[in-house]
């Protein structure tokens, strides 16, 4: 499980990506999980080019492993983001919000492997006809911006569908949850909101606390009504937000709203007006760790629970 064409591909020793989580994932978390054996992503978000130049550096001072980068391509910035990344010695670039198709190619032939998040098998399948090197298919039980299909539901049928290597994302946050993706078809996972509480993730320790506390029923899906929405911890910013939406308030009005509301919570810590993104499976989150600590638990309990799983089936033979 721990060796396989995907990390073969990526040239990575655990098929364990970090989530590109905007304002979170900078050169300090990803050099972690590159160091520790996974993938580490820097988040692009909507910073300018000269921002994610330096944050490449900084985390090719800490590791010398293979590296990711997640660009946003609704960014502002996303033409300079491009030539960063294309003049930079990044091994993987992951795409979400909006199409990688007229991409993909230009980046590959920097030297790139080039990676979309999709929430569909129908986009999927697009980006493999466009030359997509990997899929990261994300279940709504992901935090940030998600889709309408679950992780359960989602990588299985898209395995069938398609031949590049799948990595599964959403609501996975332990060794548990990597066996069950594997047993879905998928060839590696992603996780943002078990990285969120590691000790190299640089959030405001309020953030960190509120994912700390969390329960199963700690979030909520806020901005449906404009096609784009968002799973977050509750707070008042979710309810004012939820409350606009049922009394039919304009998108712009909202999207106003929702404006900053994620760097607030991750850089000034408020855990009430701003907006901690985090998954559903923050519930399973119970104590910050190095991030290493995080990846060998991860890799170290899945022996134990393939041997608990194969138990429980014999009764069927």
């Amino acid at each position: 499980m721990t060796k396989n064409s995907l990390t073969n591909l990526l040239g990575v020793k655990y098929p364990i990506f970090q989530g590109g989580m905007a304002w979170v994932s900078d050169a300090s978390l990803a050099s972690a999980v590159s160091e520790a054996g996974g993938l580490g992503i820097i988040a692009a978000g909507n910073a300018p080019g000269e921002w994610l130049y330096n944050e490449i550096k900084k985390a090719q001072q800490l590791t010398n492993k293979p590296l990711g980068v997640n660009i946003m391509l609704l960014s502002p910035h996303i033409n300079e983001i491009i030539d960063v990344v294309q003049n930079s010695s990044v091994d993987v670039v992951v795409t979400g919000a909006g199409n990688p198709g007229p991409y993909i190619k230009s980046i590959q032939n920097s030297n790139k492997l080039v990676i979309p998040v999709v929430s569909s098998i129908a986009l999927a399948k697009r980006l493999q006809d466009k030359g997509a090197d990997a899929i990261i298919a994300e279940g709504m039980e992901a935090g940030g911006h998600i889709g309408s299909v679950t992780t359960m539901a989602l990588i299985p049928q898209l395995v069938d569908q398609v031949s590049i290597p799948v990595i599964a994302a959403g609501g996975i946050g332990d060794s548990r949850g990597i066996v069950a993706a594997f047993a879905l078809g998928a060839s590696g996972v992603q996780l943002g909101t078990r990285f969120l509480v590691a000790k190299e993730c640089n959030v405001h320790t309020n953030y960190k606390q509120k994912v700390l506390s969390a329960t199963e029923r700690s979030t909520v899906i806020t901005g449906e009504s404009t096609g784009h929405p968002v799973r977050t911890l509750k707070n008042r910013l979710a309810r004012e937000y939820n409350k606009l939406e049922k009394k039919g308030v304009s998108k712009q009005d909202l999207e106003a709203l929702g404006s900053g509301k994620l760097r607030l919570a991750v850089i000034e810590g408020d855990v009430d007006f701003g907006s901690p993104m985090a998954g559903q499976i923050a519930g399973l989150v119970n104590c910050e760790q190095t991030v290493n600590e995080i990846i060998q638990e991860l890799i170290n309990d899945i022996p134990n629970i393939l041997i608990s799983t194969e138990e429980k089936l014999k009764w069927q033979k």
